[in-house]
């Protein structure tokens, strides 16, 4: 059987239509259980808490993505280029940890900061793709926020931090469940 071409067009139409729930719904819950920890457990532990869950999003997404019927790992469904890009947008996420742990070893406080705010940069290229503006709301809001939470409450930026991300999530997570698909 000749595989059916489809245009770079038809290609991000298809993945635009997406319903996209695994992946914040992922980091919803990475993000909640570093704020958690940070209410409850000492600070030398909470650390590694924002490592390993941040770090997790992704394969906590496609995991997420089998009830999501988004099937992140489906060898049978069409190549789509836009899906390439998602995951290079993913892998660069993971990469800017490379920024975040020389900061985080002169200031720990540094971590909700920079990984705040670097993982969420993958939101704007998601939002070229999908022609919406979800992703460029998230990522200006997200930076914004963090940046403003960790100066106003440098007590508090493992609690606050975490949490003003799981709300953006919320409000993320609504945006896309309620926006009109592309034809």
């Amino acid at each position: 059987m000749v595989p059916v071409i489809r245009s770079l067009e038809e290609q991000r139409i298809e993945f635009a239509n997406g319903t996209f729930i695994a992946t914040p719904l992922a980091g919803l819950i990475a993000w909640t259980v570093v704020g958690i920890a940070g209410l409850v457990l000492p600070m030398q532990i909470t650390v590694w808490v924002l490592f390993i869950a941040t770090g997790c999003i992704v394969y906590l997404g496609m995991f997420i993505s089998k009830f999501t019927g988004e099937h992140f790992l489906d060898k049978t469904k069409p190549k789509n280029e836009f899906d390439k890009l998602f995951f290079f947008t993913v892998g660069q996420a993971i990469l800017v940890y490379s920024i975040a742990i020389p900061f985080f070893i002169v200031d720990y406080t540094s971590l909700p900061l920079t990984v705040g705010i670097l993982t969420g940069l993958m939101w704007l290229p998601f939002s070229w793709i999908i022609k919406h503006w979800v992703g460029i709301f998230h990522t200006l809001t997200r930076t914004t926020v963090v940046l403003a939470l960790w100066y106003l409450l440098p007590n508090h930026r493992f609690i606050a931090i975490p949490f003003a991300i799981v709300i953006l999530y919320i409000i993320t997570l609504l945006v896309l469940g309620n926006r009109k698909k592309i034809a």
